[in-house]
């Protein structure tokens, strides 16, 4: 029944400019109770943190929505969705979950994460999917439908991220993905896009659908962006998010933190004018893995201490200027932890050719759909290989997602590859996983390659330990001995 209530205003603040001080107030309210005061299970700081954000984020639209830049069309379809899954349909949700945990043991993952084509008409430095704009692999139309039905129907979810490749450059059996978010039209998508190929017609087709919002990537501002993606890269963003904004599609941006741009992400400048002047609802930013074909460009890698400053200015964001930022790495604290390894909470990846991974960032696997769907089995058999389960054993013992998290170990480095390769290769990593492309095989055999992420991993430890302890779990310890 709140969130029913919690939408009907929501709908009031779109059409009452007059009360609509008193109305964001109430919503503000409401998600200060729900992220805080309803949950007496996480460390209280996480909380907060989860508050700040969510609260940025509605800021965010609704600034949108008073600009013109969110269509009626757009803000009643996200509103209906949002509806559908309010009180009445979580009472039939979680008996569904505790039915799939029933048979299972296991809660199934929230969403996941599928790049149906390689290809891609950039040639990015540092892609972590090594895309080029010759690559044919990609899957077939019938199995990307046959992937998304299995996570709607089986996994009970409402919810897929789209990456790539770049997603509109897929075309399967006379199709492209605008026919899935047609054909699904009771799920949402978010979709990972270069964002050179936004034309008018696509953004008003989206506009029409209301259940896409593309992140579309940029580096900094033009120099940054057209010096990585290449010359000219800038400007075709720019136009797309004209057509985007015309249109009244929500969209956000998707920044890769390297060494070369991340002085520009420490600067308020960045910030205000993706969100304020080109109108980001969102923004995520990703530090860069040395994967695929940075895997030799460890200069690129954000040093430890300049990581650090980044946290700080997410913080910042999400609390003075109001920005809903989240950052995969720097932000653990909003999803507790890792969220990788098909964990509840948390999601898995599966790429173009149909090989199925514990993360975006960890290029390994065991299955691959082709195989589990002509042996008779699902992706939910996919959940139980030797590295995926392993991966949520070591998820439980740091605290991470639902295990324990009143006393979680750092989720200021909560990536299992990134921020712990040590533990990745030797308590994570089966020998019967397989890696992606030639450079993941390339770098779980090179030992410089594990030297070089062991020291950054044992350098970012000396900075944020004290962190973490003394400003999120020495709430914990007062409180506990109250």
């Amino acid at each position: 029944m709140k969130e029913i209530i919690f939408m009907k205003v929501l709908q009031q603040l779109l059409s009452n400019k007059f009360s609509r001080k008193y109305l964001l107030k109430k919503l503000d309210n409401y998600i200060y109770t729900s992220f805080v005061e309803n949950d007496d299970k996480t460390i209280h700081k996480a909380k907060v943190r989860k508050y700040q954000f969510m609260a940025s984020l509605l800021r965010c639209a609704l600034q949108n929505v008073e600009k013109g830049y969110l269509s009626r069309n757009v803000f009643k379809r996200i509103s209906q969705l949002m509806l559908t899954n309010s009180y009445p349909r979580k009472q039939r949700y979680s008996k569904k979950l505790e039915e799939f945990k029933t048979r299972y043991g296991k809660y199934p993952p929230n969403f996941i994460v599928l790049s149906p084509t390689k290809a891609c008409n950039l040639n990015c430095t540092g892609c972590y999917a090594s895309s080029d704009p010759h690559s044919g692999a990609k899957l077939p139309y019938h199995m990307v439908d046959r992937i998304i039905s299995e996570v709607h129907d089986t996994f009970h979810s409402n919810f897929v991220v789209i990456s790539g490749g770049e997603p509109f450059l897929y075309k399967s059996e006379g199709k492209t993905l605008l026919d899935i978010f047609e054909e699904y039209n009771d799920m949402f998508f978010l979709m990972y896009t270069n964002g050179t190929l936004i034309t008018p017609e696509i953004a008003k087709k989206l506009e029409s659908l209301g259940n896409v919002t593309p992140a579309v990537s940029v580096e900094g501002f033009e120099a940054d962006t057209d010096e990585r993606r290449g010359k000219g890269t800038h400007k075709k963003i720019m136009e797309s998010l004209e057509n985007l904004r015309n249109a009244g599609v929500p969209f956000g941006i998707s920044v890769t933190a390297t060494s070369k741009n991340a002085d520009t992400l420490l600067e308020d400048e960045f910030y205000d004018y993706f969100f304020n002047r080109q109108g980001a609802t969102y923004m995520w930013q990703f530090q860069l893995m040395p994967i695929g074909r940075s895997s030799n460009a460890f200069d690129l890698m954000v040093p430890p201490e300049k990581r650090l400053k980044l946290y700080r200015k997410w913080e910042e964001c999400i609390t003075q200027k109001k920005y809903s930022v989240a950052d995969f790495w720097n932000s653990g604290v909003l999803s507790n932890g890792c969220i990788a390894y098909g964990r509840r909470g948390g999601y898995f990846y599966i790429d173009w050719n149909g090989n199925i991974m514990p993360c975006v960032f960890v290029p390994y696997y065991v299955d691959n759909v082709y195989e589990l769907y002509n042996n008779g089995k699902s992706l939910v058999d996919a959940l139980f290989s030797d590295l995926m389960k392993n991966g949520r054993a070591w998820q439980s013992k740091m605290g991470h997602g639902y295990a324990h998290p009143d006393h979680p170990d750092n989720w200021l480095m909560p990536c299992s590859i990134r921020d712990h390769y040590d533990n990745f290769r030797r308590n994570i990593l089966t020998e019967t996983a397989a890696g992606e492309s030639e450079e993941a095989e390339e770098a779980r055999n090179d030992e410089e390659y594990y030297r070089k992420l062991v020291e950054y991993d044992q350098e970012l430890e000396k900075l944020t330990g004290d962190i973490w302890e003394q400003e999120y779990m020495q709430y914990e310890k007062e409180e506990a001995g109250k």
